[in-house]
């Protein structure tokens, strides 16, 4: 059965941000593993406006997670997150991040996976709403775990006891 929508405008917003599906993240095992093994995070696309998402999840991660961080937007240069200030690009960071955290719209998420082999991360993550196949094939083909469409800090609040477990081990 068809959903009929009064709102023409649903669709297309609809569209625009597809439910999470379960081949767009490893399993949960694997998902927490990655996250308890990580170090650093480059958080690509990162925004100095308290008002963005990347903001809201940056700050997040500074406080409830272990992890370092790397801001990356070429156009936020000389302003700064509590403190961290924003590279260029992924090249520019001086040491090896494990994972690349993605804010930036699907079509230029194939040259941030690019980037993120070549800085040698193990990881790229498409935040929630952005989806590209084709990114994520190359990131799978050149070793890198592929998360697309998935919100870390969900996921990291949702898995917090088996990543706490796994870096206990």
């Amino acid at each position: 059965m068809e959903h009929i929508s009064l709102d023409p405008h649903r669709k297309a917003a609809a569209e625009s941000c597809p439910a999470p599906v379960f081949s767009d993240a490893p399993g949960d095992d694997e998902l927490a593993l990655a996250l308890a093994r990580t170090r650093r995070v480059a958080i690509v696309g990162a925004s100095p406006n308290p008002s963005r998402t990347s903001y809201q999840i940056a700050v997040w991660l500074m406080e409830h997670t272990p992890y370092e961080l790397y801001l990356v937007n070429p156009a936020a240069a000389g302003e700064e997150i509590l403190g961290h200030g924003f590279y260029d690009s992924l090249s520019d960071i001086p040491v090896t991040v494990d994972m690349v955290d993605v804010f930036r719209r699907a079509e230029h998420t194939p040259a941030i996976a690019s980037a993120a082999v070549a800085a040698n991360a193990k990881a790229v993550w498409l935040q929630l709403g952005i989806s590209h196949a084709d990114a994520m094939a190359s990131a799978r083909a050149a070793g890198l775990l592929a998360v697309q469409n998935r919100c870390i800090k969900v996921e990291y609040r949702r898995l917090e006891d088996r990543i706490t477990s796994f870096r206990a081990l």
